[in-house]
């Protein structure tokens, strides 16, 4: 459960887990270091059989910040944000997959951005400094990145060439424009619908 009377925060960093026990941890220290003080932590768990919920668990006793939302009969990436969303308090929102495939680091140069005037921003692969690194074992195959390519350059044809990354899933926004933009889709479809949708309101 979720505490109601939590304050506001300046930040709400969503981690939607599923079998992270291993990267949970040490993503989360690693985004409390590159985050502002007045930052807050939701781990959104699908009740990961491998006790990733309960990493957590533990290490809330000396994080104040850190929430855990546990879903017993609830699963799915989509949903997962959505419910961490609702449950958040932060004037800006990030998000981020849980395998360090997303540098932590690099979500203060997202809020940078933000406090730059901006919306929304995205950390992508396919931007100078950007890059993919294929580890051994993992589930960010040669193939799934391949596919990833292929995938974002014919949604660049059909959405629009000035946008690059319809895939990355690494996102801040601030959170005022929920009230026009709602999260909709399933699985990975939702970040191409929010970003697609996010440029036509002219965020």
């Amino acid at each position: 459960m979720m505490p109601e009377n939590r304050p506001d925060r300046d930040v709400s960093v969503i981690l939607p887990t599923y079998n992270e026990r291993e990267n949970i941890g040490p993503l989360i220290r690693e985004v409390f270091e590159h985050t502002p003080p007045n930052t807050e932590v939701i781990v959104v768990d699908d009740n990961s059989p491998d006790g990733t919920w309960q990493v957590v668990e533990e290490m809330q006793k000396d994080l104040p910040n850190l929430y855990l939302m546990r879903r017993i009969d609830k699963r799915g990436l989509a949903s997962a944000l959505r419910d961490g969303i609702a449950a958040s308090k932060g004037r800006i929102i990030v998000w981020s997959d849980c395998d360090f495939s997303m540098p932590p680091a690099k979500i203060a140069d997202l809020l940078a951005a933000i406090g730059g005037g901006l919306d929304v921003a995205v950390g992508s692969r396919y931007v100078k400094g950007g890059g993919v690194q294929i580890v051994s074992g993992s589930n960010d195959t040669l193939l799934a990145h391949l596919m990833s390519v292929t995938l974002n350059k014919f949604i660049r044809r059909v959405l629009g060439r000035d946008f690059g990354d319809y895939t990355s899933g690494f996102i801040a926004f601030r959170r005022r424009i929920l009230d026009r933009l709602a999260l909709r889709g399933d699985y990975g479809e939702y970040f191409i619908d929010f970003i697609h949708r996010a440029r036509k309101l002219g965020f």
